[in-house]
């Protein structure tokens, strides 16, 4: 068997990557475990790659020393402001200009921050596809968030489905 990799110019493989936004601030375990289940999902399925912002976040945490980050809004807000200013830099550019397209979780962590809130509307300006799994109530969904949305789906198993029939080769 020749294990050698041969160059093919003329056939570019491309990775797709998933965004995967959703409450952090707010959310039980900063909104993880969903995000670890479908990175395994996308991977094992899809052959797709995926940027949590959850593991983002714990990168930039440990490169500036920013282990106690959460103590500096009430003991030092501009610090505090800076470093979160760093986050959203770092989410916004990858929504921008990494990622092919954003899976959303809308339940109730997300009301009362603002990231995915903005994830959602500049994937939307963007033009990147946004797959939002919602899981309040259809009247408490936000007008704004679901026509910024590309699909709307009430469990991960629908959103699946959809994914597997829109990517799959």
């Amino acid at each position: 068997m020749d294990v050698r990799q041969h160059h093919h110019p003329e056939t570019k493989v491309t990775t797709l990557i998933a965004y995967l936004s959703g409450g952090m601030e707010n959310a039980q375990n900063e909104g993880a475990d969903w995000r670890t289940d479908m990175t395994v999902w996308l991977k094992e399925n899809l052959n797709h790659d995926t940027i949590d912002p959850v593991l983002e976040s714990e990168k930039m945490v440990i490169a500036h020393d920013a282990e106690d980050y959460r103590d500096w809004k009430t003991t030092d807000p501009e610090k505090f402001k800076e470093f979160i200013r760093l986050l959203i830099n770092q989410d916004l550019r990858a929504v921008i200009g990494k990622v092919d397209y954003l899976i959303v979780l809308w339940d109730e962590s997300v009301l009362y921050g603002g990231g995915t809130h903005g994830e959602v509307t500049m994937a939307y300006w963007v033009d990147r596809p946004v797959f939002l799994v919602n899981r309040l109530s259809k009247e408490k969904l936000s007008a704004w968030i679901s026509s910024c949305s590309t699909q709307t789906f009430y469990s991960f198993d629908a959103l699946k489905e959809t994914l597997l029939k829109e990517y799959k080769k």
